[in-house]
């Protein structure tokens, strides 16, 4: 069965970066379970999987734009410790989410000083190119439900 929207698509990945360091791998465990044309995965993967069929291995590589996007410096701004009450102790390296205008965005505490805190709301892999070898393990008609939810149930899904 080929990948378009409204279909479950199960695929084994790993994901590098251009150095050939592994960031990520369902390697060893279950596939990643998404619905295609539902912005599940990165645009550039999703649109590179499109038409693929059960069965196929591709190798991709997602540039910046299409993939975590570019790092944009008006994301990071210094905030009073005051207004994240309730984060316990603040360290570098920290991660938490946050509704913004935007919707919610992780953003992570890059810098502690004093009572100021830089928060940095790109994505950890904002401006790296991503590289995916991917296999396609299995396509099928999504649910009326899984739609409705807008996610996989059932397994390599979400349970309820």
């Amino acid at each position: 069965m080929e990948i378009m929207a409204d279909r479950v698509v199960l695929i084994h990945y790993t994901l590098k970066d251009d150095n050939g360091a592994v960031l990520d791998s369902s390697a060893g465990g279950e596939p990643l379970a998404y619905i295609q044309g539902h912005g599940n995965l990165v645009p550039g993967l999703e649109k590179a999987l499109e038409g693929q069929q059960e069965g196929s291995t591709l190798a991709v590589s997602i540039a910046p734009a299409d993939g975590y996007g570019v790092r944009d410096e008006g994301l990071i701004q210094r905030v009073p410790k005051r207004s994240l009450q309730g984060a316990g102790e603040l360290k570098k390296g920290m991660q938490f989410q946050a509704r913004t205008e935007d919707g919610m965005r992780l953003f992570t505490v890059t810098a502690v000083v004093g009572d100021m805190v830089t928060l940095d709301g790109n994505h950890p892999l904002a401006d790296q190119t991503l590289n995916f070898d991917v296999e396609v393990v299995t396509v099928r008609e999504a649910t009326g439900e899984e739609l409705e939810h807008g996610h996989v149930h059932g397994a390599g899904g979400h349970h309820h």
